[in-house]
């Protein structure tokens, strides 16, 4: 019996150092899998021991060379071998000259994508990608198929790379920073909409275009792809599309694919029939956004998923931890996780959800976004703006100096810690008001990631009393 591609390529690693930059959700499962098949692993990270605690007490038990602190990079670079972490950025000087030095850097969701048995579904996108895979990720599951949900959302692929089957389904979330190495493209791929987004990392915002037009590059003519007909930055590419190319748009008919129509409902269109899919109003979570969302997903899905599962996931999916995730009612105020809001865009989407005034926490650490694009819908939605963190000043600034901003209108409280942001939240709010943490920015400054700080966030309200 031949062997498959993955036995291929761990029998081809046997030979050769590997080192692993950055610890965390994406790595951490992948070194666990690489030093189980025995092969010579380097562990590496800017952190120290002690910060790093015990995954490196457990990797080092397990055979792995560690290095961390300060020369963490001139160590991983001197392997043949080189799996940087998405937050590794691939175009620091020590990677591009060990690319010129001959090694090989890659990252666990390019060698994922190599070996995959599988069909693959892949999203990206400034906003929405998180729900969109999600949504995606269930009507499949309803469909009958065993589908591996990963990427960028919840965890790493290629540990699992041998359980997978030829009948199994991928579906993966994938971010700009793992995008920008990456030359294979999925099956299936969409991109819900480009907006400007980790300027702070990215040299422009043509890199991080170019990066998120990856999932589409290398796509085959027996592709397909789908697009945001009413984000101009996406719609754009259609010229790079190499096979079926299918559009959503909230706002008109496109040529294929799915479109909201007068009454409300979520359509597909395609060879001149038009066949109504779900009601807008049948959908459980909240906000437009989420329609788009769902017409992103029929999209993707029609002709591969029942339209009963596609409806029956509409009515019934309550939607994904840390975006508009509803946390409990105290008092008649009702308090709600958006920490996945970590630009202007997604906040703005989530104030137009809740159609009325409420109170917002926001602010964390800065990714270089404009946040004048905030000053008028927090103007319009938020009675009470309560701000932490590294980009407060930038986005009190952006609020105050609206030509509509009215303080009597649109309080705004500064605080130090999201333990002063929830009590500052309360004491501000009556009997049926909503408060609701929504950044509009990174967590880095204070958390690990977004789900530390919507975790934090949900401990302090769920301990009020």
């Amino acid at each position: 019996m031949s062997k498959t591609k993955a036995e291929l390529f761990f029998d081809a690693m046997k030979d050769k150092s590997i080192a692993f930059i950055g610890l965390g959700v994406t790595n951490n499962d992948t070194i666990r899998l690489f030093l189980k098949k025995g092969l010579n692993v380097t562990v590496c990270d800017k952190k120290s021991l002690e910060e790093v605690g015990a995954p490196a007490e457990e990797f080092k038990a397990s055979g792995a060379k560690l290095t961390f602190g300060e020369n963490y990079l001139e160590a991983a670079c001197s392997c043949d071998v080189i799996f940087r972490a998405p937050g590794v950025y691939y175009n620091i000087p020590e990677l591009k000259a060990a690319r010129e030095a001959g090694k090989i850097v890659t990252s666990e969701m390019e060698v994922f994508f190599d070996l995959c048995p599988c069909k693959i579904y892949a999203i990206t996108g400034t906003d929405g990608k998180t729900t969109t895979t999600t949504i995606i990720s269930e009507i499949l599951t309803r469909s009958g198929k065993k589908v591996h949900k990963g990427g960028n959302i919840g965890r790493a692929l290629l540990p699992i790379i041998e359980e997978i089957s030829e009948e199994d389904v991928a579906v993966v979330e994938l971010s700009s920073f793992q995008l920008i190495s990456m030359r294979r493209s999925p099956d299936c791929a969409l991109i819900t909409n480009i907006y400007p987004d980790h300027l702070n990392v990215h040299s422009s915002m043509q890199e991080y275009i170019d990066a998120k037009t990856n999932i589409i590059a290398h796509q085959n003519a027996f592709s397909k792809t789908v697009l945001n007909a009413d984000n101009s930055d996406t719609a754009m590419l259609k010229g790079l599309v190499r096979g079926k190319l299918n559009w959503f748009s909230r706002q008109k008919k496109p040529d294929r694919g799915a479109f909201l129509d007068g009454d409300g409902w979520l359509c597909y269109y395609e060879d001149r029939v038009t066949e109504r899919i779900v009601h807008k109003d049948e959908i459980r979570i909240p906000g437009m956004h989420n329609v788009e969302n769902y017409l992103a997903a029929i999209a993707m899905l029609y002709g591969e998923a029942p339209i009963s599962a596609i409806a029956e996931t509409a009515r019934e999916f309550g939607g994904v931890e840390h975006r508009i995730e509803f946390v409990r009612e105290l008092d008649g105020v009702k308090y709600y996780n958006d920490s996945i809001a970590t630009s202007p865009v997604s906040v703005i989407a989530g104030l137009n959800s809740f159609g009325r005034r409420i109170i917002v926490i926001a602010g964390g650490s800065d990714k270089k976004l404009d946040y004048d694009q905030l000053a008028e819908p927090i103007n319009k939605y938020v009675k009470t703006l309560v701000l932490l963190g590294q980009t407060a000043d930038r986005i009190e600034e952006a609020v105050k100096n609206y030509s509509g901003y009215d303080e009597d209108n649109c309080r705004i409280i500064r605080v130090k810690t999201m333990e002063e942001a929830v009590y500052a939240a309360r004491m501000s709010a009556e009997a049926g008001d909503i408060v609701s943490l929504s950044p509009a920015s990174a967590s880095f400054d204070m958390y690990k990631n977004f789900e530390e700080r919507g975790r934090h966030f949900k401990s302090i309200v769920n301990a009020l009393e």
